[in-house]
């Protein structure tokens, strides 16, 4: 009986919750739209002033710079944002978690080498199928090694291991970067918390937000000086029959 009350109550309260998403993301919207116009205009206008010699129009041009780099930073945060509020249900079908984040750090192991950093991996190759979104699970874990890369300016070791758990699967990503203090760990999956300049705070609440459409989970461990580990657990899906 209790039961059917608590989830009387939550239906209305996820509605409402749905409906203010939607509402966020139309108001981003429909921000981005002048706000590339006044970033075109910004553009045309520095143009303009460049065929100017004189002290006068190289102060403009400071001012117009700065108007700029603000236009592009508020675009950047809207599309962050609009990312963030269209992710709800998405189509997962059967697909390797190893092949997901091999495909990644493919992508970034230029930037590794250039960043005398070692990437390390020990992929279980037993390791079950999951249910995924690829697209979308990659976006999430580019996000999360682009961090540990970001993490380790002086060279270091990024380690990624996967292997069986009692509910699933899992996957282990260690930097030997920085790492961050406890209150960082306690807010950083908190939309717009960042501890980055000019960062959206964006990136690691989306990245928790496709983990959990996936029916899994996302943990961190960090300590300052020593690095970091984010730990993803996806569930497996039962065989029929």
């Amino acid at each position: 009986m209790s039961s059917e009350s608590d989830s009387d109550e939550r239906d209305p309260m996820r509605a409402r919750y749905e409906e203010l998403a939607e509402l966020a993301g139309s108001l981003a919207h429909e921000i981005k739209n002048p706000l590339s116009v006044i970033h075109m205009n910004i553009d045309l206008l520095s143009e303009d002033l460049s065929e100017i010699e004189s002290p006068s129009s190289r102060r403009c041009l400071d001012r117009v710079d700065i108007v700029r780099g603000q236009c592009e930073r508020m675009e950047g945060l809207l599309r962050d944002f609009l990312r963030y509020t269209r992710l709800t249900d998405i189509d997962l079908v059967s697909g390797s978690l190893n092949d997901q984040i091999e495909n990644v750090l493919r992508a970034y192991q230029a930037q590794a080498d250039a960043d005398d950093i070692d990437i390390e991996k020990y992929l279980d190759a037993d390791l079950p199928a999951i249910k995924l979104h690829s697209d979308s699970l990659q976006s999430a874990l580019m996000n999360l090694v682009k961090n540990a890369l970001e993490a380790m300016d002086r060279g270091g070791q990024l380690w990624a291991r996967t292997y069986t758990t009692r509910g699933g699967v899992a996957l282990d990503l260690i930097d030997s970067g920085s790492g961050v203090d406890d209150n960082t760990v306690m807010h950083m999956f908190e939309p717009f918390y960042s501890t980055k300049e000019g960062g959206s705070g964006l990136g690691l609440p989306t990245a928790r937000k496709i983990i959990e459409a996936h029916g899994g989970r996302i943990s961190v461990q960090s300590e300052v000086g020593r690095g970091t580990k984010f730990t993803l657990q996806f569930p497996v899906p039962k065989r029929l029959g």
